[in-house]
């Protein structure tokens, strides 16, 4: 078993500052699990040191059940794929792939067996005889992959990967990373500061910030129910929209009351969640998809509103239009076919069952 367990792990630096602030995490055997955030965050830190690479100030970390904050890290049984591939020009894919496994003494016919293996589910089993020059930089990645997936360890750990990729290359190998763990189904700790690789790679997403944990679920339950402003700014593309709203009751029914005069009726089902923050100034949070244009829809609950864009953005399957509202960068996902033009009034329509508000506080969902 394979489970890896992080318990009150901080890291401090000279100085007192904290990279990582007593975190816990749960990794269960088999799951992919992606570390997300931004630079700073305390997320590559933290695959560092469950690698062995970084001293542990605090806390412990579990692999398999065995504490292993004094293993150094050649005798953690893990695997590391950086995003510089460190392959050895000299030699071939081939032996790349098997120098690790020579150095342990493997016998021979478990070397040959093992790369072949690779390299069947990596499909690079034609460029075994290559030099890494002769590589590009997809197939180089692979080779990467491949020098861990021989060492058939407990824990894959992968540290931003794909970022010296370009962006059509990142996408395939998204999908050749997400393969292999079908295929292979290694525990998996995978860092990344692009949302879109967290939120298609993983089975649950931990979402860092300045050295803490703001959340962890799987990818579709942050999308939908993100528990705090950061989340919900960070994950989704483009981000999510804020407005500054006054929440107000009359007649038993709320409302929310935004800059320029905008009045959008808060959905009956939600009224119960947010009564008590009626009078109060909250966060008015709605991703660019559910701010589209004024369209028969089948979807319940749909506010009009009319706002002036700035900016069209023509993205072939789709438009996006921006706008300004009292300072604020707001974002809508248009119908391709939608006639809109910068400068002339545009009529929305908020989709207000997907409508999220914040507490502007403590910058909670409410």
């Amino acid at each position: 078993m394979a489970e890896v367990s992080l318990r009150k792990i901080i890291k401090a630096y000279e100085g007192g500052v904290q990279a990582v602030k007593g975190i816990d995490l749960e990794i269960d055997d088999h799951e992919f699990v992606v570390l997300v955030g931004p630079s700073g965050c305390g997320k590559s830190t933290t695959l560092r040191m469950i690698a062995g690479l970084e001293e542990i100030t605090g806390g412990d970390i579990a692999i398999g059940g065995t504490i292993v904050n004094d293993i150094p890290p050649r005798d953690r049984d893990i695997a590391m794929v950086f995003q510089n591939y460190a392959l050895y020009p000299h030699m071939s894919v081939y032996e790349n792939m098997a120098f690790g496994l020579t150095l342990r003494k493997f016998p021979k016919a478990e070397i040959d067996k093992r790369v072949k293996n690779a390299a069947e589910i990596l499909d690079i089993t034609p460029l075994l005889e290559r030099k890494p020059k002769a590589l590009s930089g997809g197939q180089r990645q692979r080779v990467a992959m491949g020098r861990a997936i021989v060492r058939n360890p407990k824990v894959f750990l992968f540290d931003e990967p794909l970022s010296n990729l370009d962006a059509k290359l990142r996408v395939q190998m998204r999908t050749e990373i997400k393969k292999v763990h079908q295929r292979v189904k290694t525990t998996t700790i995978y860092v990344t500061h692009d949302q879109v690789e967290a939120m298609t790679l993983a089975d649950r997403v931990v979402v860092m910030n300045h050295g803490i944990i703001e959340q962890v679920g799987p990818p579709q339950e942050l999308y939908h129910s993100p528990a705090t402003k950061f989340v919900a700014g960070f994950i989704g593309s483009p981000a999510m929209n804020f407005f500054p709203a006054r929440l107000e009751e009359a007649s038993g029914a709320l409302r929310l009351h935004l800059p320029q005069d905008i009045v959008l009726e808060v959905p009956e089902a939600r009224a119960a969640r947010y009564r008590s923050y009626a009078g109060k100034q909250v966060l008015f949070g709605i991703r660019p998809e559910h701010l589209t244009d004024d369209k028969p829809t089948d979807k319940t609950n749909p506010a009009p509103l009319t706002l002036t864009p700035e900016v069209i953005e023509p993205m072939g399957m789709e438009t996006l239009a921006h706008f300004k509202i009292d300072g604020a960068e707001i974002s809508a996902r248009l119908d391709p076919e939608t006639p809109a033009r910068a400068g002339e009034p545009l009529r929305l329509i908020a989709h207000m069952d997907q409508m999220h508000l914040i507490d502007p506080t403590t910058d909670k969902v409410i």
